[in-house]
């Protein structure tokens, strides 16, 4: 099956874009160019790879076909680079998925100084969740709790992040008067990242509370959800990466969940994206926990 560059490049900058205009503004040409290109790489691979909405939405036969289209487009990248060294052209861009703490962690320091040259388009998703943008093609590399790995990628353990159920000290007066025991916990107001995230959830479920009894506050952001802890929205499982020097208390000793994470990328000789997975083991190695 023999497949048209041009082809595969409309493919990857609509789904960047989300929308054929889009597209056709990264590429500059018409959208009827876009459109006609898509069909014809459909033709050829006898599939359909877009389910054509706002935003567009990936087909799972359309996969491959676009890890297929951003790979060449990476490997091309680095060819031209290696070719003509300083020669103006543009970062190459690399999509990569960030569970939200990291980022707002260790991640971000880590990449800093290659931002000159490599343009990050980072996807936020819970670590639970990564590797399935992965599976999807939208991205080339992630960083996420699956130690098995997504077809067509190598997987690199990094260490782990500990998060331990934590509060105010008024709250925990306030709400724990007695201890954490499992009516407390019914009672007090949790605060929860968003409805993927299941940390707190697993820990009452492991003191014998159903999750769906206790008030939640979502707070869907890693710094403003420490933030709500440290204000007495509720109590949470804070990462010892983001623990406030003082201010809040340890809940349950007991209660600390460990969770781990690896680094997922294709397995593709590219040397920007080799480059960004040494600057992530690299930065893993002196934030993480190696137990």
């Amino acid at each position: 099956m023999d497949l048209d560059l041009a082809q595969l490049r409309a493919l990857d900058a609509t789904v960047t874009a989300g929308t054929l205009d889009g597209a056709a503004r990264a590429l500059h040409v018409t959208p009827s160019a876009i459109s006609q290109r898509l069909r014809a790489l459909e033709a050829a691979t006898g599939r359909v790879l877009l389910v054509r909405s706002k935003p567009v939405q990936v087909t799972e036969s359309g996969q491959p076909v676009l890890r297929l289209a951003r790979q060449v487009a990476l490997l091309a990248a680095d060819a031209s680079r290696e070719l003509a060294p300083g020669d103006g052209d543009r970062p190459v861009t690399l999509p990569i998925a960030l569970n939200a703490d990291s980022m707002a962690t260790w991640v971000l320091p880590a990449l800093a100084p290659l931002a000159g040259e490599i343009a990050f388009d980072l996807h936020l998703q819970d670590q639970e969740h990564t590797a399935a943008l992965l599976r999807e093609g939208r991205v080339m590399a992630a960083v996420t709790a699956a130690a098995d790995p997504v077809p067509g990628c190598t997987v690199t353990r990094l260490g782990g992040m500990r998060y331990r159920p934590m509060a105010t000290p008024e709250f925990a007066r306030r709400w724990f008067p007695d201890g954490v025991t499992a009516p407390a916990l019914a009672r007090a107001p949790a605060v929860v990242f968003d409805r993927t995230d299941d940390l707190q959830h697993g820990y009452l479920r492991s003191r014998g509370v159903d999750p769906a009894v206790p008030p939640l506050h979502h707070v869907p952001a890693s710094v403003d959800y420490v933030t709500a802890v440290t204000l007495g929205f509720g109590w949470g499982m804070v990462p010892r990466q983001q623990e406030p020097p003082g201010g809040l208390a340890e809940l349950d000793r007991d209660g600390a969940v460990d969770v781990v994470l690896h680094w997922q990328q294709w397995r593709l000789r590219s040397t920007s994206l080799d480059r960004v997975a040494d600057a992530v083991r690299t930065a893993a190695r002196r934030h993480l926990d190696h137990p």
